[in-house]
């Protein structure tokens, strides 16, 4: 194993599995800092039962789900308050489209074949595969994440439907200190790179920088001189939407992979 790595300060994004992250660092010679850009994700039942109750009283066209745990979520809740029966026949109605295979793995348990599902597990390959179908004055029921996937709602509402976003998960913003820490770093040069292990932890940092206007700099740190390295296609494009052209993703969706894939364009670059 490499060290290409050596003499670099590599920030982690995340708040799980940081001691594995950190180790994988270390063994390439770098010096792993934690900086954890994502609060708590918890289970939001007492938000989630109005809009449930309202998906099942008035229906929809069009049913979108993003993620297999939400999914599986959101027919755990319904069971919960009565509804679960009254759930499902709604979806059945619906027209359904998702995104990634566990989504799709999630809805072929319940008997349902999507009439669209992304090609590549991220929100534009979905967008990508909705393009041709007619959402004016259509009702559509998006099951989000944890975010609000801004992508997928402007394309829902440029095509002339009404949405009812449904977040089973919601999202505590992280310590605002850590992320002005990570800004000063960066825009001091202190930071080599960043690893993001979820869209979120993107979404976090970029609207920090925009809300405290160091969004310029940031984002010519980036540019320039920190590598920001992604776990997977969806926190990648997460990146790109942003305006970061300049990353690194592995083909492998993880958090080794992507720290391997970070040393071995360090020493190519040496």
């Amino acid at each position: 194993m490499g060290k290409g790595l050596h003499g670099k300060r590599v920030a982690i994004g995340g708040s799980r599995k940081t001691e594995e992250i950190s180790t994988i660092i270390e063994k390439q010679g770098g010096t792993p800092v934690i900086r954890p850009l994502q609060g708590t994700v918890y289970l939001a039942e007492k938000q989630v039962e109005p809009d449930l109750r309202t998906f099942v009283e008035e229906k929809a066209d069009w049913v979108i789900f993003t993620t297999g745990i939400g999914t599986e979520t959101l027919v755990d809740m319904a069971e919960k308050i009565g509804l679960k029966d009254e759930f499902l026949q709604a979806i059945r109605q619906a027209k359904a489209a998702c995104r990634g295979y566990k989504t799709l793995a999630a809805l072929k348990k319940l008997g349902i074949i999507p009439e669209a599902s992304d090609e590549d597990g991220t929100t534009r390959g979905l967008i990508r595969s909705l393009e041709s179908h007619d959402f004016s004055g259509k009702k559509v029921m998006v099951q989000l994440h944890g975010e609000k996937a801004p992508a997928l709602m402007a394309f829902f509402e440029e095509k002339g439907a009404s949405v009812l976003p449904i977040l089973p998960y919601q999202h505590i913003p992280p310590e605002e200190e850590t992320v002005e820490r990570l800004c000063r770093e960066l825009m001091n040069n202190e930071i080599d790179a960043v690893c993001f292990t979820t869209a979120i932890q993107v979404r976090s940092l970029f609207d920090f920088a925009k809300e405290r206007g160091y969004i310029n700099e940031v984002k010519a740190v980036f540019e320039e001189r920190a590598i920001a390295a992604a776990v997977g296609k969806v926190t990648a494009e997460a990146l790109r939407e942003e305006g970061i052209t300049r990353l690194l993703a592995p083909e492998i969706e993880r958090m080794g992979a992507m720290i391997v894939e970070l040393s071995k364009y360090y020493e190519e670059k040496a």
